[in-house]
């Protein structure tokens, strides 16, 4: 019987045989698992000594496994930067830059421990780490009570989802399959809609209290009341969306794996590390992100004053565009290969997480804290936010419409 290395045997099990195991894999995995890499152990197999052979093939698997590894040396320079008195704006680059593939990473750690828990678990920690880098963001900028950078930055990673991601796979997927037919499972976007529909539908209220207000003095208080109970709806109802997706209607939200012979990293099935240096992978990556995190909130104001340009377009437009450029390549990526359902799945499943968990849980964070942050975006971005989902919803129902049409 061949020897089994060390890498390949943890908690008991040889890694092989939980190959035959599906553990429902989303579609943010699919997009992340499109940016890595095999990596080649046969070097590593080599050291005589099996603890340290072990945390070779950990750190080759963890931070050369991925297409973007060429950016984790932004980490360190970040914090030499931070250290050594550099400016402010080199931190603030560096520190956006740093982030890229640790958010990809966390996505593959979350897949990783998810073939040892299951799919129900697996898709709880998906579903909290899935947009933890704007979370961690958010949390920071609310310790420093930088309550406009929160709006800016979570409304910036919703658009960025519905109008650039989306927008871009739906027309890049047209252009790279002319000739071909494109189709998606309408369940999924119908969900995901009525959802961003309900998120809208409770920032539109604490903006229309303040309009129909005599005064924002007046109204100041009865919309904080009011924004923070629209907030614990939002989360039961993303709380409700979770058991309706992991478990009385999983069918419905598991991607397809139905993949090319060229596509041989998307559809391995055995996992390359252990639960347990996962699971504390995950949390030194977590840590890290912390840390870049409160680079970013403490050095965003000097770096927007040094570049000329504002705090909120750097919130709307580069925080989101930048936290996820791993994840949006990918569902980019899986629309030129003609698999629109992983596209979907990243941009609608993104941008619902964020305005039906993120957002709410960041006014539950403030009300704890006695920061006064409410769900008011003020009029052009909720105006923005309201044109962003009804196009967006529009934009599903046409093309279901017209493939349908196309049926009959």
């Amino acid at each position: 019987m061949a020897s089994t290395e060390p890498w390949q045997m943890e908690n008991g099990n040889i890694k092989g045989l939980i190959k035959e195991t599906r553990h429902g894999r989303t579609a943010h995995n699919m997009s992340s698992s499109s940016l890595r890499k095999k990596s080649d152990l046969a070097l590593v197999s080599k050291v005589p000594c099996g603890l340290v052979r072990l945390l070779l093939a950990n750190l080759q698997e963890v931070i050369l496994g991925t297409k973007l590894s060429v950016l984790f040396p932004a980490i360190p320079a970040a914090i030499v930067a931070k250290c050594y008195g550099f400016g402010d704006p080199w931190v603030f680059a560096l520190s956006l830059l740093g982030l890229t593939p640790l958010a990809e990473r966390v996505s593959f750690l979350t897949e990783q421990i998810a073939y040892y828990t299951g799919p129900t678990v697996g898709g709880l920690l998906n579903a909290t780490c899935g947009n933890a880098t704007e979370l961690i963001i958010a949390i920071f900028a609310l310790i420093q009570y930088k309550v406009d950078v929160v709006k800016y930055s979570l409304l910036g990673s919703i658009l960025s989802n519905l109008l650039l991601v989306l927008g871009t796979s739906l027309f890049c997927g047209g252009i790279a399959n002319l000739t071909k037919e494109q189709k998606f499972d309408r369940r999924q976007g119908d969900v995901n809609s009525l959802l961003l529909l309900m998120a809208l539908l409770c920032h539109l209220l604490p903006l229309m209290f303040r309009y129909t207000g005599d005064s924002v003095v007046v109204t100041a208080k009865p919309t904080l009341l009011l924004s923070r109970v629209c907030s614990i709806i939002m989360l039961i109802g993303y709380f409700a969306y979770l058991v309706f997706q992991l478990w009385t209607h999983r069918q419905f939200f598991e991607t397809q794996e139905e993949v090319d012979d060229s596509d041989d990293l998307t559809s391995q099935e055995a996992p390359v590390i252990g639960f347990w240096s996962g699971f504390a992978w995950l949390a030194a990556m977590t840590a890290v992100i912390s840390l870049l995190s409160e680079f970013v909130v403490g050095t965003i104001e000097n770096a927007s004053e040094s570049w000329g340009i504002s705090v909120s377009f750097i919130s709307i437009i580069l925080l989101p565009i930048v936290g996820n450029a791993a994840e949006h390549a990918g569902a980019i990526i899986f629309a030129f290969k003609n698999k629109l359902d992983i596209s979907l799945g990243v941009a609608l499943g993104s941008a619902t997480q964020i305005a039906m968990f993120v957002v709410p849980l960041c006014i539950v964070i403030s009300w704890i804290c006695g920061i006064k942050m409410d769900l008011d975006f003020n009029l052009l971005e909720t105006g923005s936010l309201a044109l962003s989902i009804i196009v967006t919803a529009f934009t599903l129902q046409a093309r279901s419409l017209i493939f349908f049409m196309t049926l009959s």
